[in-house]
């Protein structure tokens, strides 16, 4: 029966971890084993390893055969020096005071060597996280930029909107311009109409004047016809005013012509008051 020195699969998927065990060849990966000599986790760095000395060299003095891993684990913990150190003694080619001292100056030197394994890792892990400390403060600053800049593009925009609404009190609204504007021009429009009616007012006031003049004019006429009959008691009259009421008939007709000329309605198939006093002159004349 070989007896072998292997590892034995433990924990879960991605996280395992494996113990250092004494089994039979034949026996399965994780199935039953003589002896259990230690532990192994490689998720570490460096990777974590528990081992009993004495138990692992007695197994390999006694002819157990180690795995690769291992052989490799052993060779790390200086398992197999010693035995190699042991088989020299064995032989005469040094006594046990050499060997242990060979033994001491090589565990030393492996431990040093971990020892600058490990500061190695350290300091490349501290350097690390400088350098994402650098980037982070180079990201902040970044940001911190940024947001300064906006403040400042806000802040503009702000001083901006206050001049604006400064001058927007100082300066009349547009609306109020306009406003005024229109009353303006509706009081403009209202006294052109004032104006106006009273210029029609006044035309009006101006006819009606001449109107009442012209019917003045006309009752003296009308007299003037009835008298035609008596052409005596017209002679003194016409011999003292021979052409005043021809004068005044003629500027009232020019003033009038527009406003009182008669219709043929009105009219029929009279004669006019102007046509009459025509007449009573001719008649006049005549007599005289």
């Amino acid at each position: 029966m070989a007896v072998k020195i292997r590892l034995a699969r433990k924990g879960r998927k991605k996280l395992a971890y494996y113990h250092i065990v004494v089994a039979d060849s034949r026996s399965p990966r994780d199935g039953r084993y003589i002896e259990k000599i230690g532990k192994y986790n490689p998720l570490t760095n460096p990777a974590t390893i528990e081992l009993d000395f004495d138990k692992a060299l007695g197994w390999l003095q006694n002819g157990a055969l180690p795995t690769e891993t291992c052989k490799a684990i052993l060779s790390y913990k200086g398992v197999l020096i010693k035995k190699h150190l042991l088989e020299g003694v064995r032989k005469g080619a040094f006594n046990d005071a050499e060997a242990t001292k060979r033994f001491e100056e090589w565990m030393k030197q492996n431990e040093a060597k971990i020892e600058a394994k490990r500061s190695g890792l350290e300091k490349s892990r501290d350097d690390k996280l400088v350098e994402l400390l650098a980037a982070e403060k180079k990201i902040s600053e970044a940001r911190a930029a940024k947001l300064a800049k906006k403040q400042a593009d806000l802040a503009a925009r702000a001083e901006a909107a206050s001049k604006q609404e400064t001058a927007d009190k100082e300066a009349p609204p547009a609306e109020e311009t306009t406003d005024a504007a229109a009353e303006a021009i509706t009081e403009t429009e209202t006294t052109d109409a004032e104006v106006e009616t009273i210029t029609e007012t006044e035309t009006t006031d101006a006819e009606d004047e001449a109107a009442t003049e012209v019917k003045t004019t006309d009752t003296p006429s009308e007299d003037v016809e009835e008298t035609t009959d008596t052409p005596a008691e017209v002679e003194p009259e016409a011999q003292e005013k021979p052409a005043e009421p021809e004068a005044e008939v003629t500027d009232v007709q020019d003033e009038t012509e527009a406003a009182d000329a008669p219709s043929d309605d009105d009219t029929g198939n009279e004669k006019p008051a102007d046509e009459k006093s025509s007449e009573t002159a001719a008649d006049e004349k005549s007599s005289e």
